[in-house]
């Protein structure tokens, strides 16, 4: 499989298992992040995981790059047969359609399906999260069912609302915050996913898995307005690796 180590200034170096978007590299990424963690890495700072790469970011004036080569390329090939690492798992709350879901029902007449189809095929599927980007904790998760895997709207929108749960090609993601966006919006999830007040800011992490649970809309008021004033903790949401069956 092809794996190459690139110089990304002078504090880091970025480590590609591939070019695609696939599960199996997300895995290999996974397994090397785990393993960094777990080895002591002179002069580390922080590793970035994305759909096919691991950046490493390190001090150049506590080690050199052959000295983070030495202590890498083992980690490499030991993750390359390490179990799978199996995140945490979610079952996160989403009002499907209406001002909610503005492009629920053009996406069901582009897939020929119906509404309640699309809903139902989007919300039975588990979701690995590939990598977080764009905005903080903005995760990027995949893969879609394959009628709903359309391309970006051709008109983006100059403003998406915080919490839309949205797809693209074979992704779909939760806007953490207010931006503009062109993927098509399906619904909305109440859950904050970025908090700078918590020890982990970003609610989700590279590796986890994410299912939605359908909910009405007074349900979905009801749960933003619990979340808001701290009745409700995001994490009930969510089964450690460690407690699945």
């Amino acid at each position: 499989m092809i794996m190459r180590m690139l110089d990304l200034g002078d504090g880091a170096v970025t480590i590609e298992f591939g070019e695609t978007i696939d599960p199996a590299l997300q895995a290999r990424v996974a397994a090397l992040d785990v393993a960094i963690a777990q080895a002591p890495v002179a002069g580390l700072i922080e590793t970035v995981p994305t759909f096919r790469s691991l950046t490493v970011i390190y001090d150049p004036l506590q080690t050199t790059r052959a000295e983070l080569d030495a202590a890498l390329r083992p980690l490499i090939d030991a993750a390359d047969h390490a179990p799978a690492v199996d995140g945490r798992h979610w079952r996160l709350p989403a009002c499907y359609g209406g001002a909610f879901g503005p492009d629920l029902d053009e996406v069901a007449t582009t897939a020929g399906l119906t509404p309640e189809a699309v809903v139902a095929a989007h919300s039975q599927t588990d979701y690995v999260v590939y990598m977080l980007g764009f905005l903080p904790g903005f995760p990027f998760m995949g893969d879609v069912p394959a009628p709903l895997q359309l391309p970006r709207r051709s008109e983006p929108r100059v403003r998406v609302p915080p919490g839309s749960i949205a797809i693209a090609t074979g992704l779909t993601a939760i806007y953490p915050w207010e931006s503009p966006g062109g993927w098509h919006l399906l619904g909305r999830c109440p859950v904050p996913l970025f908090d700078a007040g918590r020890d982990a800011p970003a609610l989700l992490a590279a590796g986890d898995r994410v299912r939605f649970t359908p909910v009405p809309a007074d349900e979905f008021a009801a749960l933003a307005a619990d979340l808001a004033a701290g009745r409700i903790d995001p994490q009930q949401w969510c089964t450690p690796a460690q407690e699945q069956a």
